[in-house]
């Protein structure tokens, strides 16, 4: 029988794999949720440490031991420093500043601050991670500290800012920077900074203006850790990696033995109780590749870093045995629950869980650092910072047959959201009833059968993809369903509706926006509508209740985990109109029924009205492309506004009020007609109604090929394509003729227009281009430059979902 080893990951068995080693920017092995989330960023597994999608260590480190042998196959040793200067993660140092404009001399060393307040580092707006709250623009703060010695070894400056920064040093300007440093930089000190900083007394002086949102200063000076080599650790040979719908497959050589290893996150769309159990497996199998027998033990280790948001938080770990479980359990001391919100942040509440049944050859242990791992400590509970949780495992002789271990990773986030001021618990355990122990145990239990379902939905995709669009079609799909799914938080409302909430990771860090949810719209309505619902649930609510009293939807429900209304400091009038309208009609369409609509007429009704004023020719607003910055008369966002309406009167139709869709019907078809006169500029149709000489991608008109509504002519379509296969780049087509840069779930709903598959395949190849050979190694990013295949922002985010555009035209064609 098959010993079982719980982490909240899995080691399992391969499915569906390609013939050959797949390329990614960044590799999926733990998704489950925008805080539970951990990437390889090397092609090689054991190239570099694993990290959580916003590029913080979330460590896990993998070897195998052969007959004396170890070999590293996961991970590898984390960058550690030594502070000089403590920042104020590590000591919350008292200094003094002031949010009033000093005097011309505040930088210099002997400026008296004495009428100055005194403060607790670090400073900002942000509770829970603030000591000093800083609410106004600008903030000068001075930090004095002795330095006993000038022999100091490669300093590094350690310096946190948000937004524009100016850092003195003794009354010299050493750092000058605007924008923002939402995590810590760590940066070199010169030759220059460092002659700068004198034996005894010294001053930084550092003036920070917060241009909007979050605010943070904070500053100290490390040195790294230089780690011990350990020269009897052996590298594993690692021979491929492989990827599909939800696993990671990498094959090593470690001496004498071959080892595969599945990373295997059971995200099963059309099992939402599964989907939402915060649990993965990895599966370690060995063999002999020398028909010999060999003694083989399997170390995993995971860094209590995945508990905390950063690595000075402390830990409390123990161990203990429940069902038949000896458990691992990680968190924060301080377990600030949904204190924190916010964009570039990690979970520092609730616990991870390493779990496995008892057994004579499975030990394991509590370190603070990784020293020999096969020599298992003793500790049962410890407290402290950056601990390891470390599970090593007997395998015994292996002979001619394979032998498999498996282990799981858990995370219990106690309460995952906060609701219109209500914390709600996750799916998996609404009532309270349950507890994470008995979702291992479920994990456990139900192994063998979840992997035969992650089978089946590894084999629907690939087939669908590859039968809607080839090959590297397939690929780009097979990359992008964990990153969507995984970029939600699933859970009830209060009044028990499915809420399936994003993340806008790495773009503002807002919850359930609704032009995120808009492109990532495809693989939900083409796999399971009841998803999409649920991100559209809490913007109706948001109206409905009267919170939000605007004639169109809000942009979101607040920042991440916070949903409590609208944090965005602008509207998007037209497109969140647009896109919650023709989601409804895409909901109504993949389900067969209209029940949705009818649940929520009174409100489109009003937005409809809405549409039909302000939406054909629109003022000055941003679009769900807000980092182009306003736009007026934008052609593409006329296009949303008829499409959407396009929906609306279809609606009508099948409710029967006859009235309403002659009403919309020909509004509509008269803003189809008046479009394409205004909008035509001799070849293609131009980027906005004034400015002839200009183009953009049409993408929005997408829907009315795929939803059938067939407003706009096939002619329409036929020459926007045949002009954009005129202006492509490298790696793609431009998102209009203002600059070089794309957003790929855009490009490839522009290349669903293509009524040529040829057409189709020679936009959406470069899109894959991109994603085979960008240097940024990071979740996919959404939004590059097609000049040189690197990001511009944005990663990790939920709108890759966007891709599976292509197979909802083709399962659409049957409704």
């Amino acid at each position: 029988m098959k010993k079982l080893i719980l982490l909240g990951l899995v080691f399992c068995k391969t499915a569906l794999t390609f013939a050959q080693t797949t390329k990614a920017p960044a590799y999926p092995l733990i998704t489950h949720d925008p805080y539970f989330s951990i990437w390889s960023t090397t092609d090689n597994l054991n190239a570099s440490p694993t990290k959580h999608w916003t590029g913080t260590d979330h460590s896990l480190i993998g070897m195998l031991n052969v007959d004396g042998q170890t070999y590293r196959f996961l991970g590898d040793e984390t960058i550690s420093y030594k502070a000089i200067l403590p920042a104020g993660d590590e000591v919350n140092y008292a200094t003094k500043y002031t949010e009033t404009t000093p005097s011309a001399n505040w930088m210099s060393p002997d400026f008296d601050d004495s009428q100055w307040k005194n403060g607790l580092a670090p400073f900002g707006n942000t509770k829970g991670v603030s000591k000093t709250l800083w609410l106004s623009k600008d903030i000068w703060v001075r930090r004095e500290f002795t330095l006993e010695t000038l022999n100091l070894k490669d300093p590094i400056l350690k310096l946190q800012h948000d937004d524009n920064v100016k850092v003195y040093l003794n009354g010299a300007l050493i750092f000058d920077a605007g924008c923002c440093a939402g995590k810590y930089l760590y940066l070199p000190m010169s030759n220059d900074m460092k002659s700068k900083l004198k034996k005894g007394k010294n001053v930084f002086a550092i003036h920070v203006i917060n241009t909007g949102g979050e605010a943070l200063l904070d500053i100290g000076i490390v040195q790294k850790n230089i780690p011990v080599a350990n020269t009897s650790m052996h590298i594993a040979q690692q021979k491929s990696v492989k990827l599909n719908a939800t696993q990671t497959i990498y094959e090593f050589t470690c001496g004498k033995t071959d080892l595969t290893v599945t990373f295997t996150s059971p995200l099963l769309i059309n099992d939402l109780d599964i989907l939402a159990r915060p649990v993965s497996y990895i599966s370690a199998k060995v063999k002999p590749n020398d028909n010999a027998v060999h003694l083989v033990k399997l170390y995993l280790g995971a860094s209590t870093d995945i508990a905390a948001n950063t690595s000075s938080q402390q830990i409390n770990a123990q161990k203990y045995n429940s069902n038949n479980l000896s458990i691992l359990k990680a968190g924060t001391i301080e377990q600030p629950v949904l204190e924190k919100k916010g964009d570039d942040l990690r979970i520092d509440w609730g616990y991870m869980y390493v779990a496995t049944p008892t057994g004579t050859n499975v030990k394991q242990s509590i370190t603070t650092t990784l020293l020999n791992p096969f020599q298992a400590a003793t500790k049962d509970i410890l407290t402290g910072k950056k601990l390891v949780i470390n599970t090593i495992v007997d395998m015994g002789k292996i002979a001619s047959s394979a032998k498999e271990q498996l282990i799981m990773l858990g995370y219990d986030d106690l309460y995952s959201i906060q609701y219109f001021g209500k914390n709600l618990r996750p799916w998996w355990n609404t009532n309270g009833q349950t507890t994470m122990e008995q979702q291992l145990a479920l994990a456990s239990q139900e192994y063998t059968s979840i992997i035969k379902k992650c089978e089946s939905i590894n084999e629907m995709i690939h087939n669908d993809v590859l039968k809607a669009g080839g090959e590297k079609y397939a690929k780009l799909c097979e990359l992008a369903y964990r990153q969507s799914i995984a970029a939600h938080k699933l859970l009830k409302s209060p009044e028990g509706e499915t809420l399936f909430l994003s993340k806008e990771n790495f773009s503002n860090g807002s919850i359930n926006t609704v032009d995120v949810t808009y492109p990532s719209a495809p693989l939900f309505l083409v796999y399971n509508p009841e998803l999409l619902k649920g991100m559209l649930n809490g913007i109706f609510y948001y109206s409905e209740s009267g919170k939000w009293t605007k004639p169109f939807p809000a942009h979101d429900l607040g920042t991440y985990p916070l949903a409590n209304g609208q944090t965005y400091g602008e509207d998007m009038p037209v497109e969140e109109c647009g896109n919650m309208m023709i989601l409804v009609g895409a909901i109504c369409k993949a389900e067969g029924n209209i029940d949705y609509a009818k649940k929520h007429w009174k409100t489109m009704n009003v937005w409809a009205d809405f549409l039909a004023k302000d939406g054909f020719d629109p003022a000055n607003q941003l679009c769900t492309d807000d980092f182009a910055g306003h736009l007026a008369r934008n052609i593409n966002l006329s296009a949303k506004a008829i499409v959407a309406l396009e929906t609306f009167p279809q609606l009508a139709k099948q409710m029967g009020e006859t009235a309403t869709f002659e009403k919309y019907d020909a509004i509509t078809k008269g803003f189809v007609t008046k479009w394409m006169e205004m909008a035509k500029d001799g070849d293609h149709y131009a980027l906005t109604f004034d400015k002839k000489g200009t183009w953009s991608q049409k993408y929005n008109l997408v829907w009315d090929k795929v939803l059938n509504l067939n407003y706009f002519p096939k002619e329409v379509f036929d020459t926007e394509v045949k002009f954009y296969l005129t202006k492509q780049n490298e790696f793609g087509l431009p998102l209009d003729s203002r600059a070089t840069y794309t957003k790929s779930d855009w490009v490839i709903w522009t290349s669903v227009l293509a009524n040529d598959y040829k057409d189709f395949e020679a936009l959406v190849n470069p899109m894959f281009d991109y994603a085979t050979k960008t240097s940024s190694r990071v979740p996919i990013s959404d939004w590059h430059q097609t000049t040189t295949g690197k990001m511009l922002g944005f990663q990790a985010r939920s709108v890759v979902g966007g891709y599976f555009m292509k197979v909802l035209e083709q399962k659409m064609k049957n409704k």
